[in-house]
């Protein structure tokens, strides 16, 4: 599947098959499809893993090189050992910080991060189970654009702005749930399998609280 039988796909949910009286332009549904792909994306990201070399006795890592990520879900440190050793952690901006007592060695620290999928016309990195709900999606933002630029125009007539906006806003309904099921799948996929194995205490010496 690429961008142009995704497009085709869209087209044929809107009923806007043929060309020399298409109502949306390829552009116009190419971005309908990109805002689509990145409510997916949010929900339902690539599954990606980047080995760092940490820096000894720093807590903070800076993972700016982890391009088109959407959320950090884990972090292993130190790496490949039985059981794994998933790391409490938090992120601002491009920064990422260890939020334990015991820093870095220089050793290695895997980043299990979320990516946004891409489609474009080389291909898509979507799962094909999910093709029909981007397609969806991006139909719906179309019916829904258009029914808004529409309504008051006297041409298009008033009939069909509102049925284009109904039926925008039922497929839009459709899409939105399927996009909450499958962040609520993952987040506790997520939780289940990165859950930080280990309870940290500061030694007494750190305890500022004291």
């Amino acid at each position: 599947m690429n961008l142009t039988e995704m497009r085709d796909m869209v087209r044929r949910d809107l009923k806007d098959t043929i060309p020399a009286n298409y109502r949306w332009t390829d552009d116009t549904l190419d971005r309908h499809l990109r805002r689509a792909v990145a409510e997916y994306s949010s929900a339902a990201p690539r599954q990606m893993k980047q080995t760092f070399i940490s820096t000894f006795g720093s807590m903070d890592l800076d993972i700016s090189s982890l391009a088109d990520r959407t959320s950090v879900m884990a972090v292993e440190y130190p790496v490949d050992l039985k059981p794994r050793k998933f790391r409490p952690f938090t992120v601002w901006a491009d920064r990422l910080t260890l939020e334990n007592c015991a820093p870095p060695d220089g050793g290695e620290m895997a980043v299990y991060y979320g990516m946004a999928h891409t489609l474009d016309a080389a291909g898509t990195t979507l799962p094909s189970q999910h093709f029909d709900l981007i397609a969806t999606g991006a139909a719906s933002y179309a019916a829904i654009e258009w029914a808004a630029y529409a309504v008051n125009r006297i041409n298009s007539g008033s009939n069909a702005a509102s049925d284009y906006f109904r039926w925008g806003k039922e497929r839009m309904g459709i899409f939105r749930d399927e996009i909450r099921r499958l962040a609520r799948k993952n987040s506790f996929r997520s939780g289940k399998f990165f859950k930080p194995v280990e309870t940290y205490i500061c030694p007494a010496e750190t305890d500022f609280w004291k």
